[in-house]
């Protein structure tokens, strides 16, 4: 068995529940503050000024409630995982392209991401409902 850090009062099922939807949730932020950087070096056209801030700011906020995130899941015993090939395997967002791109398309793009990474926490928020209450509240 592997040492963990912590003691929980969580069952084992409860633990699984709660650490699955907290890993999910740092991997789809990791991957959502990279593509806000992404979108935020490579945002053009006439709205660039309104955009590229919203970009940066974007990219902070992902991180502070990744680090959130993650540190729920170690205080529940369960080890988050942050490795790029993680990211790169399990994130449920819908990425960004390669290059220059378009103010609109960016905000289009990061529309996508968004609702991608809000359609996963809402399931859960669900599914942590009895599992780990403290957990939901937090997504």
């Amino acid at each position: 068995m592997t040492p963990t850090p912590t003691i929980t009062t969580l069952d084992a099922e409860q633990q699984r529940i709660a650490g699955t939807a907290l890993q999910g949730t740092v991997v789809d932020l990791i991957d959502l503050s990279l593509i806000a950087k992404q979108a935020h070096w490579n945002v053009i056209g006439p709205h660039f000024l309104g955009v590229h801030p919203a970009l940066d700011e974007l990219a902070t906020v992902a991180r502070k409630f990744t680090d959130e995130a993650a540190e729920r899941a170690t205080a529940i015993g369960v080890s988050p995982d942050g490795r790029a090939a993680t990211v790169a395997e399990d994130a449920g967002t819908t990425g960004f392209a390669e290059g220059w791109t378009s103010d609109g398309e960016v905000v289009e793009t990061i529309a996508a991401n968004l609702a991608a990474v809000i359609a996963r926490l809402r399931a859960s928020i669900e599914s942590t409902e009895k599992a780990d209450p403290v957990t939901q509240d937090l997504l």
